[in-house]
């Protein structure tokens, strides 16, 4: 698929606003389309986990930009985590503990948080300009099948965001969630999915 510069500038500028006024949005992302927020406002994350009609104590995974900025959120990034995304073939979000400087709502147990690094064109952009991390948990009420293209997105979430973006909505190729592992600050991992 051939990027259009316009639109996804005109669609990641839209966001920026959205997420800079404390807004929600419905992004593409590496893996499934999202609903997402500024991950460092927990009035923001609170309308995420009132539209998703979640409990708030389940946490909720972030975007970051790149590997280089996991040290600006979480407290001791164990090496095994950077030879992890150097080697992973498929999307890979990693819960961490220990995070800080993101909304308290986010976190798990022992300040746990999912944080993926995505190299997918829009989100990987939109990331990068908005500079902090933002909150991706899958476009759908909890419970409900997590869509695989923008056309399993039900109404209810793209009325109650605040800004959908136009890129990648034509794009029917079924996708996937990402794998998930708990990397423990004791080196132990755990797969989740």
């Amino acid at each position: 698929m051939k990027l259009n510069p316009t639109t996804i500038d005109q669609d990641i500028e839209a966001c920026i606003d959205v997420l800079e006024k404390g807004g929600i949005i419905l992004y593409p992302t590496d893996t499934i389309w999202g609903i997402g927020c500024d991950a460092t406002n927990e009035e923001a994350v609170k309308k995420v986990y009132e539209l998703k009609q979640r409990a708030d104590n389940k946490a909720l995974i972030v975007l970051l930009d790149e590997v280089d900025h996991l040290d600006h959120y979480v407290v001791n990034v164990p090496e095994m985590a950077r030879e992890l995304l150097d080697v992973a073939v498929k999307p890979l979000t990693i819960i961490y503990e220990g995070a800080f400087n993101v909304a308290r709502n986010l976190l798990g147990e022992n300040d746990s948080l999912g944080i993926r690094i995505p190299h997918e064109a829009f989100s990987q952009r939109l990331c990068a300009r908005f500079g902090k991390p933002i909150v991706s948990t899958s476009a759908n009420v909890s419970g409900a099948e997590s869509p695989r293209s923008f056309g399993d997105i039900g109404d209810n979430i793209k009325q109650g965001v605040d800004y959908v973006v136009n890129y990648r909505q034509d794009d029917d190729n079924p996708h996937v969630a990402s794998n998930i592992i708990l990397l423990r600050n004791d080196g132990t991992i755990k797969i989740i999915r």
